[in-house]
């Protein structure tokens, strides 16, 4: 019997067919660079486009960017200043775009999907949609039962049914996942209610389904100190836990023992993203406005006084200057964000230079992070008096408190404070993908796949078979990942 099907070549499909294929959404802008350099195919006009583009695949890329949700919330002015930030070139506004939409869940690497989360003594890793975990616990939250009390090397955690992770948060004491069905599972200290389950005897020392969310499938988590947020895939904020500052945002102070909507927030537009901090939540809407509640000390919720908001509060500072924010991220005293032109606003309490400006002046309100303007920032982290910033194109910038070595400068010394914003030279050779950093440890991502982490290890927080901290990125070695076809879909 003849052979049914024929080999084509990508140069002979008609250019429209072409054109359909690259603006699938199922290609990244590097993906969009790599092609435009193998094949002519991907140059020219074609009679397709207007001749403003410079080819095809340039004229995909600005498809891919006017299709995108955050693209669409942004007004002309600022997706003018963001095209214009990128130099005209719609395939680096394309990769701008998808890095901020990775950065708070899994980023592409060559290694596959990863995700790096840390936690006060623990990290957290997704890697091809199973999740692996490093450090100490007593109270479950590094998911593998009650007789595991440290993993001084990454781990993977059984769930009680094979499925696929997509995102993980972590706190000091529990962790939540979502799965790619949009199910949410729980681990650790439930004393407060945080993770959702009516059981509040004893910790729950492996992932456990939250009922609350059967058919309400989510799509990011973020766990605060005792309570933890859940944003769902129609843009829907629940809260449940600790509620002593109002930190879940329902106008009391009443805890809440399983996942409750959070009302406030039902008319403000779709919510795109959650942070959560100690005892303060950050959450923005797709329109590019920040609403902050919880505990107002610092100045962490960026209103300019320390009272406590028991329902979610616009931060008018963004919204009085037309800034559209895209992430978040809410530190222990300090907060960060990052807007659709890739510009860094730092505000709370600037000891040890946390939040990069020069000096240790607490700021009440948000305030641009001049030294930074020259970059294109693509993803905020902040946590235990430090911040780090990534940029465009892989470079990690760093400021605050240096101690442990947590900032991931070698020449610390026990006083060292870093005031302004600084490179990380011994990751100048790689590309970060993603960092995320803990009380007193930092780990990083690379666009290959490979692990750095710095800081403290005493509780085997960074993975290495000695406890020994490391003052600056050495690479972590992980067992063999499970590849994808290992892990059945739901």
């Amino acid at each position: 019997m003849a052979d049914r099907y024929t080999l084509v070549s990508i140069e002979d499909l008609p250019s429209h067919l072409v054109l359909e294929i690259l603006t699938t959404g199922r290609l990244s802008a590097i993906d969009l660079v790599c092609l435009e350099l193998t094949s002519k195919t991907f140059g020219g006009s074609h009679g397709l486009y207007p001749h403003k583009f410079k080819s095809m695949v340039d004229f995909a890329a600005f498809q891919l960017c006017v299709s995108h949700g955050v693209y669409n919330g942004m007004g002309w002015n600022a997706q003018k200043e963001l095209f214009d930030r990128c130099g005209g070139n719609w395939k680096r506004v394309l990769r701008f775009l998808q890095t901020v939409e990775e950065s708070s869940s899994m980023v592409k690497t060559s290694a596959g999907n990863m995700q790096i989360t840390t936690g006060r003594y623990h990290t957290l890793l997704i890697s091809n949609s199973s999740v692996y975990s490093c450090g100490s616990s007593l109270c479950g939250v590094l998911g593998h039962g009650p007789e595991t009390t440290q993993c001084v090397a990454f781990n993977r955690i059984n769930f009680p049914y094979l499925g696929r992770v997509v995102q993980v948060s972590a706190s000091h004491n529990h962790a939540a996942f979502v799965m790619e069905s949009g199910k949410v599972f729980t681990c650790g200290d439930n004393s407060s209610s945080c993770c959702g389950h009516q059981d509040t005897s004893r910790p729950i020392f492996r992932p456990r389904l939250v009922e609350a969310f059967k058919g309400v499938p989510c799509k990011q988590v973020a766990a605060g100190l005792n309570f933890t947020v859940f944003l769902t895939r129609q843009g829907h904020v629940y809260s449940c836990g600790t509620n002593t500052h109002g930190q879940l945002g329902h106008g009391d102070t009443l805890d809440r023992p399983t996942p409750k909507i959070i009302e406030a927030l039902e008319g403000v537009g779709s919510v795109v993203q959650i942070a959560a901090g100690p005892s303060y939540v950050l959450a923005v809407t797709d329109n590019g406005t920040v609403y902050s509640f919880g505990s107002g000390s610092n100045f962490c919720l960026g209103h300019g006084e320390q009272h406590n908001e028991f329902l979610p509060r616009a931060i008018q500072t963004f919204r009085r200057k037309g800034i559209h924010v895209v992430r978040v991220s809410a530190g222990d005293e300090h907060a960060v964000a990052l807007d659709s032109s890739g510009f860094v606003y730092t505000w709370g309490k600037g000891y040890c230079g946390a939040l990069g400006h020069g000096d240790e002046i607490d700021k009440t309100l948000p305030e641009p992070l001049n030294s930074l303007k020259s970059h294109l920032a693509v993803q905020v982290c902040a946590r235990k008096r430090k911040t780090f910033v990534l940029v465009d194109g892989g470079r990690v910038y760093g400021f605050g408190w240096m101690g442990f070595g947590s900032l991931g400068f070698p020449d610390r010394r026990v006083s060292d404070k870093v005031m302004r914003p600084r490179i990380l030279d011994s990751l100048r050779a790689y590309r970060v993908s993603q960092i995320s950093t803990g009380l007193y440890h930092t780990v990083a991502v690379t666009s290959q796949g490979q692990i750095f982490g710095f800081g403290d290890n005493e509780r085997a927080q960074l993975g290495h078979d000695t406890l020994r901290g490391c003052l600056e990125p050495t690479e972590i070695f992980v067992p063999e990942l499970a590849d994808d076809t290992d892990v059945a879909s739901e």
